[in-house]
């Protein structure tokens, strides 16, 4: 079994292919002319996108997926012992075994892994991927609980802007260049690091950022302290680090080479002031260890948005780019896919998916909302549409979660979306609902999809600003959600 990842010319096998992590390394590798194959439980506009570049793809997880890529001894030399003709199998017998790729998401009893392991090939964990593509650049990696996919394409988007012709690897899909991969020819690469299965630790770039450090994956870490453990760890492996000292835990615990802030008074390497915040975007004048570097305008939502974008310039000077060049080419970066993404406007109703799923993210979610509904005059009413996700972070966070919802007129809950998590069958969304009702005077809970279309159908009203919130399927009813109200727009008409 191979003890490093080949990047060769032998196969690649994904179980689980369309995953937003696993599809990005799957696009870099055909980049490369490398064969790749994979499996996923259902197709997507991800898998045909891999299957039109040359990927093979099935649909199902089966042990017989695999067999396109074994080795058969057709071609091997016969030898005759006695009357019968024995068939002697080519000393490469394995050689050609595909590298098989997983994430923590496939379960060990899953029969494609299982049929993997039995035929004896290397088998990797998607972190690994990404650790050796790492090594083979001047890498940035974006760590943190919450902010990575922002910051990282808000990064990647910088070095597109000023001609660095970045490769990139995100948790999430960006417009400019139609997906959750880049492939540049230039020296750097930007991934999104993540922390939720400890795999952090593998990775060892050439400027490390870690936004914050929050506990987020209960079904991981037992508690705080394993999460800073990890997050020294990949500290130490960067050969600089940079973070928002806003977070204690960074400041105190993690203690990044370069920090930023969005107060002043933390004497932090880059900061922030003049600040203005508005339904369209945000102002602010930028200071570099005490002096004026001058005034960005983002077209991104937010307080956290512009601590993403302070972690992007304080990458950008690392580099050598000037400021001017830095502001100029972040100015129109409109986000990353279900990040405060717009989906539509219907029925004067505008309708925003996002996957915000800690308390942390819907509370400044909520309050990028609140800055949109005043848009208009008079201000829109901010329905928030939550759907919980893993029981785990549910029952750790239920009184975070309880306390989230304040920037939201109307909250409407689903129940909790698993993420493979069996039921402890003491908690659920309504369990949920009661704790949030509690603190808020309009809350709703309706216990599925179906049941959520028909409860939304009947409840919002022109002028409503509606945010899709959660890291499951919830966002899968807002097409239809959205053709309704359409269907009202034209029947006025």
């Amino acid at each position: 079994m191979l003890s490093s990842v080949d990047f060769s010319g032998r196969p690649f096998h994904f179980i689980g292919i369309g995953g937003i992590g696993m599809s990005a390394l799957a696009y870099v590798l055909l980049d490369r002319e490398l064969p790749v194959s994979g499996s996923d439980l259902k197709a997507s506009h991800i898998t045909e996108r891999l299957q039109s570049l040359g990927a093979k793809i099935f649909i199902g997880q089966d042990a017989s997926n695999l067999d396109h890529l074994k080795v058969r001894p057709v071609a091997a030399q016969t030898a005759a012992v006695g009357s019968v003709a024995t068939l002697t199998p080519p000393a490469t017998h394995t050689a050609l075994l595909p590298q098989v790729v997983c994430s923590t998401a496939i379960n060990p009893a899953n029969p494609e892994y299982r049929a993997a392991l039995e035929l004896g090939c290397p088998i990797f964990h998607r972190s690994d991927i990404l650790a050796a593509l790492i090594q083979e650049y001047k890498s940035i990696a974006v760590a943190g609980t919450h902010g990575k996919t922002t910051t990282s394409s808000l990064i990647s988007y910088m070095l597109y802007g000023a001609n660095l012709d970045p490769t990139v690897i995100v948790g999430g899909e960006v417009k400019a260049w139609q997906g959750n991969a880049r492939i540049g020819h230039g020296e750097y690469l930007v991934a999104e690091a993540d922390e939720s299965d400890g795999s952090l630790v593998k990775f060892a770039p050439y400027i490390g950022i870690i936004t914050n450090a929050e506990l987020d994956h209960p079904d991981h870490y037992s508690d705080l302290d394993q999460v800073v453990d990890t997050f020294q760890t990949f500290a130490n492996r960067c050969k600089i680090t940079v973070g928002s000292i806003d977070c204690e835990t960074v400041r105190d615990r993690i203690q990044p080479t370069i920090t930023y802030s969005l107060d002043p008074a933390t004497k932090a390497d880059y900061t922030v002031d003049q600040i203005q915040y508005g339904c369209d975007g945000t102002i602010a004048r930028v200071w570099e260890r005490g002096q004026v570097l001058g005034q960005i305008k983002l077209g991104i939502l937010g307080q956290h948005n512009l601590s993403n974008a302070l972690a992007a310039i304080a990458v950008g000077r690392l580099l050598g780019l000037e400021f001017d060049t830095i502001a100029m080419s972040i100015a129109p970066f409109e986000g990353a896919r279900r990040r405060f993404e717009h989906r539509g406007d219907y029925n004067d109703i505008l309708f925003i998916d996002d996957y915000a799923h800690h308390p942390s993210e819907l509370k400044v979610t909520l309050a990028a909302a609140r800055l949109q509904s005043g848009k208009t005059h008079p201000r829109r009413r901010v329905v928030a549409i939550f759907q919980p996700h893993r029981y785990s972070r549910t029952q750790t966070f239920l009184t975070e979660f309880a306390e989230s919802f304040g920037d939201a007129d109307v909250v409407i809950l689903s129940d909790i979306y698993s993420a493979g998590e069996a039921n402890p069958g003491d908690i659920s969304g309504q369990t949920l609902a009661n704790l949030v009702a509690k603190q808020h005077t309009s809350v709703h809970y309706q216990p599925s999809l179906p049941a959520m279309g028909d409860f939304l159908a009947k409840v919002l009203h022109p002028g409503d600003l509606v945010i899709f919130l959660g890291a499951g399927n919830l966002n899968q009813i807002i097409p239809d959600v959205m053709a309704y109200q359409q269907s009202l727009e034209k029947a006025a008409s």
